[in-house]
């Protein structure tokens, strides 16, 4: 199946981004280490990458994040930057040789309609709870931007420089697990419908929203007769573990609250397609000046600024 053709249509886009470890492994299994890790390396790529980050959820095989982008340029530069890093240092961590994710990032664009954005802030922060993790989001061990709103905790972990450690490693000198780590930040910022609340009026209304994903949990639990795993067993987890089954499903291109707005994006992503294939076509042929439309990756050539 060919991939998606990566479609952001206008800048301050609203996208979720979602990327899943190989054959659903717990590398990504919670923990002071890997959270520190996660951390600084997500903290280094905004900052690298300059896009805004509103909320995060890292469950042991798969990530979520909710950001706002200018272009699928800077989207691809943060997820490059974040995933590589990400990959070498699960691989130092866990033991774990060879490829760490299942494949490349999912994205969807967010409209900007106020319930599409709030109902995807809800998606990202209910993974631990929707996935029956656990009962209440602040029980969740690993990284979670929840507490980070409510409570006013920074999002800190530290990036590691691995080559000036090799290089001190060769010179034969000692040093100290943090000497040749920088502390990094992830800054989180309200969604866009909701960026003219006060502090107290956006953390009332997470917090609202926390509630009732919590609600729904139990509802959910109940009805199935469904228990939640626990912290406890997380955390012991081998983090090479690998479920029996996984479920596996594709992001849809777009998330909105109306057929009118999913109709109008649908609409200009099939214009979108359609002029990049045929320019492709055209530079297959050996056109290389075929125009591609503005904010497209054409084959092995330069990304298309406007």
């Amino acid at each position: 199946m060919p991939r998606k053709i990566r479609y952001v249509p206008r800048p301050k886009s609203l996208v979720r981004i979602t990327c899943g470890t190989i054959q659903g492994r717990d590398l990504f299994r919670p923990g002071p280490q890997f959270n520190d890790l996660f951390l600084g390396i997500l903290g280094k790529a905004q900052r690298d990458c300059e896009v805004e980050i509103h909320a995060v959820s890292a469950l042991s095989n798969v990530f979520h994040l909710l950001l706002t982008v200018d272009d699928a340029q800077q989207t691809a530069d943060f997820m490059r930057n974040f995933k590589s890093k990400l990959a070498l240092e699960t691989n130092r961590l866990t033991g774990w040789q060879g490829t760490v994710f299942e494949r490349r990032y999912e994205m969807t664009v967010v409209t900007g309609e106020d319930a599409a954005q709030v109902e995807c802030l809800k998606h990202v922060l209910a993974q631990p709870v929707q996935a029956h993790l656990v009962e209440r989001i602040e029980d969740w061990p690993g990284v979670h931007s929840m507490p980070a709103v409510l409570e006013g905790k920074p999002l800190t972990g530290h990036w590691f420089d691995r080559s000036q450690e090799t290089a001190a490693r060769s010179r034969g000198e000692e040093y100290g697990r943090l000497q040749y780590a920088t502390a990094e930040t992830v800054i989180l910022s309200p969604i866009p419908c909701w960026a003219h609340l006060s502090d107290d009026e956006y953390r009332a209304r997470v917090a609202s929203l926390g509630e009732d994903i919590e609600a729904e949990g139990a509802v959910a639990r109940e009805e199935t007769g469904t228990q939640v795993l626990g912290a406890e067993t997380i955390l012991a987890r081998d983090p090479l573990y690998r479920p029996e089954k996984l479920a596996r499903s594709t992001a849809p291109l777009v998330h909105a609250a109306t057929k009118a707005a999913r109709k109008a994006f649908s609409d200009a992503y099939s214009w979108f397609v359609k002029a990049f294939r045929d320019a492709a076509e055209k530079l297959r042929r050996g056109d290389r000046a075929a125009p591609f439309p503005i904010g497209s990756f054409p084959p092995a050539l330069p990304f298309v600024t406007g």
